[in-house]
């Protein structure tokens, strides 16, 4: 049994924020706010996943009004999900997250991004997709106001 998610988040750039995608810091002079480390390609991520299995969305799970989770690593919170016995019964067909920002160029990073993510879902790297695009200069990511990212996910039913 296959199950297919897709999730979206965005999140704004601002001054004085480690800039954290994937799971790697990247040099920049803005990051992004949000309560947690705001790594928007995770927090799509997350969602997909939830989505496929119809178990919400990641505020749900992780407050933006619970303390706890302020300042918190995204990729300690997908492994979080990961852990529930829900989550735990699928396996990752593939999945493939598109980060939409006008800078900086992520070509750079996007290898150890997809080694991040394939390490914490516990699957090949060939499953995993980053690709990063802009927005040609429209919109709030291409006037560098905001990143957005978009994330799809295939999961299996585990055998026996």
């Amino acid at each position: 049994m296959f199950r297919i998610g897709h999730g979206y988040d965005v999140h704004r750039l601002t001054p004085g924020r480690e800039f954290i995608l994937c799971g790697v810091s990247i040099p920049h002079s803005t990051g992004l706010d949000g309560h947690s480390d705001a790594d928007v390609a995770v927090h799509a991520l997350m969602d997909a996943i939830l989505g496929a299995l119809a178990l919400g969305d990641i505020g749900m799970w992780f407050p933006p009004t619970d303390p706890k989770f302020k300042a918190a690593d995204s990729m300690k919170l997908l492994a979080e999900i990961l852990k529930d016995k829900r989550c735990a019964d699928y396996k990752m067909g593939n999945c493939d997250i598109t980060i939409i920002a006008q800078q900086p160029k992520l070509s750079p990073f996007i290898q150890e991004m997809r080694k991040n993510i394939s390490k914490v879902l516990k699957c090949k790297l060939s499953q995993v997709s980053v690709k990063a695009t802009t927005t040609e200069g429209l919109g709030f990511c291409g006037q560098q106001q905001g990143i957005a990212a978009n994330a799809v996910v295939i999961l299996e039913k585990k055998t026996g």
